[in-house]
């Protein structure tokens, strides 16, 4: 869901002072990571299922107003869609049974958000792109009711100069179209995987999950439809980069996969966010300069596909984690476990290596082959370590 806000309207003034509080957060959290203030102990695990609202037919059901307030339960929040729903897990340290709690976390939550979809006649689907999904679906009289949601779509399009979004997909067949608001990012849904990393290895931590974007995505790849188009075999890929598109350069892309790997600090992402991305939501917030608040909503409206979190614990310790973002939502929640299990532990294998794997590939190799993923599935050319060749199958 991302941070909720107060405003939907910014003056020049909001911008300019959230600037100046973005600057002095990145330099105060650059300070903690060199002072080994943050969490530095070991890994844990964590994940965010975002999932639709479907009636008796198969159509999206724009009932999640109703259905959170009936279920008021703090780890299943909105989405951009009022026929969508996030749920959150609680963090477990990633050793033996993790993956099992986790598993059960999500099985209750389900569970209890399904009997609460019934009641209002709808139920509870885990896909990337729902098949059923219409593009007429997909318009603010849909948008979930939140500040955050409208002041988004309202600066994406300033900052469009009012353009329409412009759709083009080539794949099996090729879909191009206009839209008029940010709603077409709604039918992109995903499993979002976490791993708190400690700080000093939390640069091979960024680059082996970029290196690993590729083989997950291809066993995890279920939404090749949009609009009844065949493209890609996850096409939720580029729906989510075109959708929320504001132009500029690669390296001020919303939804990216970036343009290098990190090569000394994971303070390199967080400056390019404070450098390179303008501020979209200039909301100020009267907190204490430890909590980074600003610096933390700036970065949750860059929507790289791994992405760097700067987090706190319950007892308002401060950690890095890794949110591993290109796994779609379903088909079941063993599949996308299944999935997080091929991840951790591909992800501890690469960790363990005497040198930083991406030494062995490099980056524009590993985009290329996250993007030949993402469109041909498990049938994905790819060149791997060492220039290895080989299909993902």
């Amino acid at each position: 869901m991302g941070q909720e806000i107060s405003e939907t309207h910014f003056t020049e003034q909001d911008f300019a002072e959230y600037s100046e509080r973005l600057r002095l957060e990145t330099e105060y959290l650059r300070e903690q990571i060199q002072s080994d203030a943050l969490d530095s102990g070991p890994p844990s695990a964590g994940c965010e299922l975002e999932a639709w609202l479907v009636d008796a037919v198969g159509q999206p059901a724009p009932v999640n107003q109703a259905l959170l307030k009936n279920l008021d339960h703090p780890d299943v929040v909105p989405e951009l869609s009022t026929f969508n729903l996030e749920l959150n897990t609680a963090p477990q340290e990633l050793a033996s049974g993790s993956l099992e709690a986790l598993h059960a976390q999500l099985s209750r939550l389900w569970r209890r958000c399904d009997r609460e979809a019934d009641s209002l006649g709808a139920h509870m689907v885990m896909t990337g792109i729902l098949p059923t999904v219409r593009q007429s679906d997909l318009r603010l009289e849909n948008i979930s009711s939140m500040h955050r949601f409208m002041a988004l779509n309202e600066q994406i399009f300033k900052m469009r100069g009012g353009e329409p979004i412009q759709l083009d997909i080539e794949g099996a067949e090729h879909l191009t179209l206009s839209h008029h608001d940010l709603m077409l990012e709604a039918a992109t849904t995903s499993f979002q995987i976490h791993y708190k990393v400690a700080p000093q290895h939390a640069v091979r931590a960024f680059n082996a999950s970029k290196i690993l974007s590729a083989p997950l995505v291809a066993i995890a790849a279920n939404s090749p439809y949009l609009f009844g188009y065949d493209l890609w075999e996850e096409t939720r890929i580029p729906l989510f980069e075109q959708a929320v598109a504001v132009g500029g350069s690669p390296y001020s892309r919303r939804v990216t996969f970036g343009v290098r790997y990190a090569r000394d600090s994971i303070m390199e992402v967080f400056d390019a966010n404070r450098d390179f991305y303008p501020v979209l939501l200039p909301e100020l917030m009267d907190t204490p300069l430890h909590e980074c608040a600003h610096l933390r909503l700036h970065n949750g409206t860059i929507w790289r596909w791994n992405r760097p979190l700067l987090g706190f614990a319950g007892d308002g310790s401060a950690h890095l984690r890794i949110e591993q973002r290109v796994a779609p939502a379903g088909p079941t929640l063993s599949d996308m476990l299944a999935n997080t299990a091929v991840y951790y532990g591909a992800l501890t294998a690469l960790l363990d290596s005497d040198n930083p794997v991406e030494q062995r590939l490099p980056f524009e190799q590993a985009s290329k082959n996250f993007y030949a993923a993402s469109r041909y599935g498990l049938q994905a050319n790819v060149v791997w370590f060492d220039g290895a060749r080989a299909r993902l199958q």
